[in-house]
């Protein structure tokens, strides 16, 4: 099979997968049972995020990454939204700021105060509605600040300018539930899989599907961009519902360059690409293991390189930022695995062996720093700009000085593409639902009033013109 490993020269041919120790994990978290196929979990370099179980709408919690051990279970909660929540991720230039979706449709943008909550946070810096189903995705642009993606049951993805808190483009090209977005390094190209078995690739801007595939061998779940490589890499299953991984050229989405079947097993497939290292990771959802690939330019494309092995299944997986890991222990990847039957959230590094103690330049490049390399207006206007790259030797403590300021917003429809998405935003409580349905009787029967009073009028009018007709005949006779 393709994973069997045939050794070669690579620095990262010997990664292996270390699980923190008991006292270094976070336990008694409540995780979420919702069947959504997402990751449920989001990081980065200040806290961890974790959607929970809750009733009467959706929660998640939000812990300092330092904050080790069993958490209280009254620990506090962001619970703003009115339906499960769905999605949650951090905005990359900003370590204060996540963003959330919900069934009740709506996108939240949330400030979490520097060392964690001290009461639960009901209170969002932004109310973001435009979908007119719920919302299942996020994702937030690469290189530029303010701009937030988000894709819905309504078929829709919409394209959130956060300066001003309102849609700024609607992408209405997909035929059924969009299962997974991702953007290719600089953000001026957008990656889809969809339920109508399509894989497309989009220019977001003028919501233009430049490259389409509708290959019937690979059905497909999951897709990822392979940083500069002008590759895209997808998970799905094969016709013989095998899991299975495909390669494609971004440029030629006609056959994939290679397909790779994986195993039998029914769990979905969550691919991770380290453009750093070139390295893709492949987690199962329900699976303990994680296998890990180099990816190359020539044959054979996917090399594999070893396999972690756990007893405990995920449910999800939350990444580290690169500026987040431990580079004095050579660790290149971190996981965060969901253990919803123990609620345990598990941290996973990938570390490269080496006995040197001093900083590793070849397995750190220039990464993808915390500065923004555009503002919204500039991408909007056309401007494509690689991310401001920084040093993990140096740079990786550096603090951001980017503030985030939340526009003022008058209550108003939100028009795209001359539609006005509010106008079907449905209610989100009971007490919502019976308000709207009386104030459309009281619509109703202003209707009706008014319209008989017209009836009234055309009645006077037409008995009145008779009348007038005679009179005139008179006066002209008179004449």
């Amino acid at each position: 099979m393709s994973w069997r490993p045939t050794y070669r020269s690579s620095k990262f041919r010997n990664v292996y997968g270390k699980v923190a120790n008991r006292e270094h994990c976070f336990e008694g978290i409540p995780v979420t049972k919702n069947v959504h196929d997402n990751h449920f979990c989001a990081v980065n370099a200040k806290f961890l995020a974790i959607v929970t179980e809750s009733a009467g709408g959706g929660s998640f919690v939000v812990i300092p990454v330092t904050q080790f051990g069993r958490i209280d279970p009254h620990y506090p909660k962001v619970c703003g939204h009115h339906g499960n929540v769905l999605d949650i991720k951090w905005n990359p230039f900003h370590d204060n700021i996540i963003a959330s979706c919900s069934e009740d449709s709506s996108v939240r943008i949330w400030e979490i105060p520097d060392g964690g909550l001290r009461r639960n946070l009901t209170e969002s810096v932004l109310e973001l509605y435009g979908h007119s189903r719920r919302v299942g995705l996020i994702e937030w642009h690469p290189t530029t600040s303010g701009i937030l993606f988000s894709a819905g049951y309504d078929y829709k993805i919409l394209i959130w300018n956060l300066e001003i808190g309102e849609p700024v483009k609607m992408i209405d090209c997909h035929t059924d539930v969009i299962l997974c977005m991702s953007f290719n390094t600089e953000g001026s190209l957008l990656a889809t899989s969809c339920k109508d078995k399509k894989l497309r690739v989009i220019e977001p801007r003028s919501g233009k599907v430049l490259q389409e595939a509708n290959f019937k061998n690979h059905k497909v779940n999951r897709v990822v961009f392979l940083g500069n490589m002008k590759r895209l890499l997808t998970t799905g299953v094969s016709r013989w519902n095998t899991r299975q991984i495909a390669l494609w050229d971004q440029e030629d989405l006609s056959m994939p360059i290679i397909e790779e079947e994986i195993d039998g097993l029914s769990g979905l497939l969550f691919p991770f690409y380290d453009a750093d290292t070139r390295m893709l990771y492949l987690a199962g959802k329900g699976d303990g293991n994680i296998r890990y690939y180099e990816i190359t330019l020539e044959k054979p494309y996917l090399q594999y390189l070893m396999e972690f092995r756990s007893p405990a299944p995920q449910k999800g997986l939350g990444v580290m930022p690169k500026h987040g890991l431990d580079v004095g222990a050579c660790e290149v990847f971190r996981f965060y695995k969901l253990v919803t039957l123990k609620g345990l959230i598990e941290p996973v590094s990938m570390i490269v062996p080496r006995r040197s103690e001093t900083y590793q330049e070849d397995i750190y490049p220039m990464t993808p720093g915390t500065e923004p390399a555009l503002s919204a207006d500039e991408w909007l206007s056309g401007i494509n700009r690689g991310p401001v790259l920084m040093s993990l030797k140096e740079g990786y403590n550096r603090p951001n000085k980017l503030v985030f300021k939340a526009p003022v917003k008058e209550k108003k429809g939100g028009v795209v593409n001359g539609i006005d998405l509010l106008e079907n935003v449905p209610p989100r409580t009971e007490n919502e639902l019976l308000r709207m349905f009386f104030r459309q009787q009281e619509e109703l029967r202003r209707l009706k009033d008014e319209l008989t009073q017209k009836d009234i009028k055309i009645r006077q009018l037409e008995l009145e013109k008779p009348i007038a007709l005679n009179h005139l005949s008179f006066k002209t006779n008179t004449l």
